[in-house]
């Protein structure tokens, strides 16, 4: 008679590791695949899938160290699902509450799924003298597989913050805390901080972020007393200084562009300040641009704002020639700074990525200062940490742009400071003729 608890917790690990040899055959990104693999498993299941697949996502290049050292040869390639399940198994046994013999026995159970007889024994003896060898296995991993890292991305964050790496890599393997925007059309940060209190759920402020607030325990959305209503979103704390950047540098009133808009955070940002005229927020891909709409629709801001599908290196295909008094450019870019929030970046991007993407957000650059109003700002922004991404770009900007001012010091926020994600700032100002 068949146990349906037995073959759920199976199911979930299969289901867990099909996920794993869909990122590494980069099948897509966890923000695609893992909805499609939730549906999969049990509704009681799907937090737990989405916390075993970012935790292995974390702790992949560990993980791979660790189960490397205790196989006496090399799998085959046409394997690598066993070797997969085994980096699970590791998982669950280091870094899940798991009991460490449901670990060992429930992973040795998806091997029938697998139709691989022989990989029971293997299974069962690489888990087995993992529990005994622990400490001495973790003692040889290299400095790519303790932090956790690809050797590429390592070296080019160390390069790049040779004070501040390791805080950076360990940064990047915590989950990220939960902040909240809190919708000023429709309430006081105070007021809603204090219905947060009454349902027992502490939140914190940022001196220098307004409107935002820190959840000392992150809940589930529908948690969030008037959610649905738009009373607040979900933003991290340095993706909201780019609306305060611009109204410090942006006179009241006037024209505001959102280019590369989706998901639309920072679009809505905008039009809950009510300091612009009229906004106009861009995207190239349509389905993303689903997500802004119905942002804007759950904050009631849907009328504020002018959502156009087209691509922003190509003014000319969407521009009505009326200049814009502030852009924000929220390019595209490695997403080096948001890697605690997508752990997936380090098993997904790669070095030869980077390249491609300096050149894209150079001619975004180009493109959109056309467009600026003399006397106009351009916000650039990115939610990376690297320097070629950031000052770098912004210094061979203005050595093409000798008429162009930039206003203040560049803001690199990196993971982790103040519980904020890493983030870049460089606002450029426009001469009047």
């Amino acid at each position: 008679m068949s146990n349906p608890v037995a073959e759920s917790a199976t199911n979930l690990r299969f289901q867990a590791l099909q996920l794993m040899l869909q990122l590494q055959k980069h099948s897509g990104s966890l923000t695609r695949l893992l909805p499609e693999a939730q549906e999969r498993v049990a509704v009681s299941e799907q937090a737990q899938l989405q916390a075993w697949i970012f935790g292995w996502c974390r702790w992949s290049h560990e993980l791979e160290g660790l189960v490397g050292q205790l196989l006496q040869k090399p799998l085959k390639p046409k394997d690598q699902d066993v070797y997969l399940l085994m980096q699970l198994g590791v998982f669950q046994l280091k870094y899940t509450p798991t009991a460490d013999h449901a670990a060992v026995d429930e992973t040795v159970k998806v091997i029938k799924r697998l139709k691989k007889p022989w990989a029971r024994g293997v299974v069962n003896a690489v888990l087995r003298n993992y529990q005994r060898q622990s400490e001495l296995l973790h003692e040889s991993l290299s400095e790519t597989q303790r932090y956790s890292h690809p050797a590429w991305l390592l070296e080019i964050i160390r390069t790049d913050w040779p004070e501040q790496w390791q805080t950076v890599c360990l940064a990047n393997n915590e989950q990220g805390p939960m902040w909240l925007r809190v919708n000023r059309l429709q309430g006081s940060l105070d007021s809603y901080q204090a219905r947060l209190g009454e349902q027992s759920m502490e939140a914190s402020t940022l001196i220098d972020v307004p409107h935002a607030l820190l959840l000392e325990k992150a809940v589930p959305v529908s948690a969030l007393p008037g959610f649905e209503q738009g009373d607040v979103s979900i933003q991290d704390g340095a993706a909201q200084m780019a609306e305060q950047l611009l109204g410090k540098f942006v006179p009241e009133g006037g024209r505001l562009l959102d280019a590369c808009a989706a998901p639309g955070g920072k679009t809505a940002h905008a039009a809950e300040s009510g300091r612009y005229a009229s906004i106009v927020a861009i995207d190239r891909d349509e389905v993303r641009l689903k997500s802004v709409h119905s942002t804007l629709q759950r904050l009631n801001l849907e009328t504020q704002v002018n959502v156009v599908s087209g691509d922003a290196t190509q003014p000319t295909s969407w521009w009505d020639n009326q200049p814009f008094n502030a852009i924000l450019l929220d390019a595209p870019c490695s997403g080096t700074g948001v890697i605690r929030r997508h752990p997936d970046i380090k098993l997904l991007r790669r070095a030869s990525d980077i390249e491609n993407l300096v050149a894209l957000q150079a001619q975004l650059l180009d493109a959109l200062w056309s467009t600026l109003a003399p006397g106009g700002v351009l916000l650039y922004a990115t939610c990376s940490i690297f320097k070629d991404e950031n000052e770098r770009q912004i210094e061979r900007f203005l050595q093409r742009n000798s008429q162009a001012s930039l206003l203040d010091q560049v803001r690199q926020i990196l993971p982790g400071e103040r519980g904020m994600d890493g983030f870049f700032y460089a606002a450029i100002k426009k001469p009047h003729v």
